[in-house]
């Protein structure tokens, strides 16, 4: 027993994939350590709440990643319905903050059942292409199954409102289902219905503080002391750490508390002010590692489910990572999406690492059948 374990450890485990994310994470602790040394009371030990979540979300993840992937197949719809209907939950029973119902309050932990959508979606998109194996050419009717799993967690997550989680969600359900061979005529159909639905959700689907985001990034002139602060102020933390940084605790945006949401939408500029550039590219280059690493998973995965979950993963950290760097450093609109590992957040941690557990259990049986 000792050996056949020990052999496991040794040819299956992958260690790569590990490293990568435990580094990430042990870093994003670090980090926000002193994004939040500048705060007193509650906001000063996040730190210490974000390792109890990694610890928990560890402890799950090895529990997922020792259990056959397979298994997950059969959960995958039971597991998308109770995250649908706890996404219902939120608006009844929910708690509101800053005029938001993205919370449900169970005891001290407050649960955000959106975060973990991202990967109950995942699965359930997982199960259908895989029973849909034999489908060669996806038309608009083949696509009305995915659309509706697609579609209902999107409007619900829209109403709370929640636009940044709701752009990761679709962004990873699409990133599944643009690897399906689609029928040019049904793929113009898709575009142009989107191109409609953007346009109504502008008009009745946005509050007006996020169409005031969108159009301040669009702007010349931009709203510095209104919708433009965060971004601006980011970029100018960013601009000056210079090639080695400021050193730990240094950063100046953020120990003078210029940076808004350091421990969630924020955390990269604390890191880019007092690492530098050499520390930025280390960082980009770990997730860069866990995307294409999770890609490599999917190419060799033995069945469609297994793949489509590895791919499902790599674009939720590609995503994540794309729109907040992107928002951080001003190349895309403030739209409010966490860093993965670096950002605080229970909800965000146990659906990160669960889907990295995921991940590991594909990767683990590549060769066991």
């Amino acid at each position: 027993m000792a050996r056949s374990l020990q052999h496991r450890l040794r040819d299956e485990f992958d260690w790569p994939l590990f490293l990568a994310v435990v580094t990430l994470a042990t870093l994003g602790v670090v980090n926000l350590y002193s994004a939040t040394s500048a705060h007193t009371g509650a906001l000063s030990e996040l730190y210490l709440q974000q390792i109890y979540w990694l610890a928990l979300g560890a402890g799950a993840a090895t529990i997922v990643a020792a259990v056959d992937y397979r298994v997950y197949e059969r959960f995958a719809y039971g597991a998308y319905v109770a995250t649908l209907v706890a996404l219902v939950l939120v608006f009844l029973v929910g708690k509101s903050i800053r005029g938001t119902h993205r919370w449900i309050q169970l005891g001290s932990f407050l649960f955000q059942p959106s975060e973990f959508m991202k990967l109950t979606l995942m699965l359930a998109l997982a199960r259908y292409l895989h029973q849909e194996a034999h489908v060669e050419r996806w038309t608009l009717r083949d696509l009305v199954v995915p659309g509706a799993l697609i579609v209902v967690p999107l409007g619900l997550i829209m109403a709370q409102p929640d636009l940044g989680t709701a752009l990761i969600v679709g962004l990873v359900a699409t990133s599944l289902l643009v690897l399906q061979r689609i029928e040019g005529s049904t793929l113009l159909s898709v575009l142009g219905g989107g191109g409609v639905t953007s346009v109504l959700l502008w008009v009745y689907g946005l509050k007006q503080y996020q169409k005031d985001r969108l159009t301040t990034f669009l702007a010349e002139d931009k709203d510095l002391r209104g919708a433009g602060w965060q971004a601006h102020q980011s970029m100018v933390a960013i601009g000056s750490g210079g090639l080695t940084g400021q050193g730990f605790l240094r950063g100046t945006q953020n120990q003078h508390r210029f940076l808004p949401d350091t421990h969630t939408d924020f955390p990269f500029p604390v890191w880019a002010q007092e690492q530098g550039l050499l520390g930025t590219l280390f960082i980009l280059a770990l997730y860069l590692f866990v995307i294409l690493w999770g890609l490599r998973i999917a190419s060799q995965a033995k069945d469609r489910f297994g793949a489509a979950l590895a791919v499902g993963v790599s674009a939720l950290f590609f995503w994540q990572v794309l729109f907040n760097v992107g928002m951080v450093t001003g190349s895309l609109p403030v739209v409010g999406v966490t860093l993965p590992l670096f950002s605080y957040g229970g909800s965000s941690v146990l659906t990160i690492l669960l889907s990295v557990g995921l991940l590991m259990s594909v990767s683990m049986r590549r060769q066991s059948f």
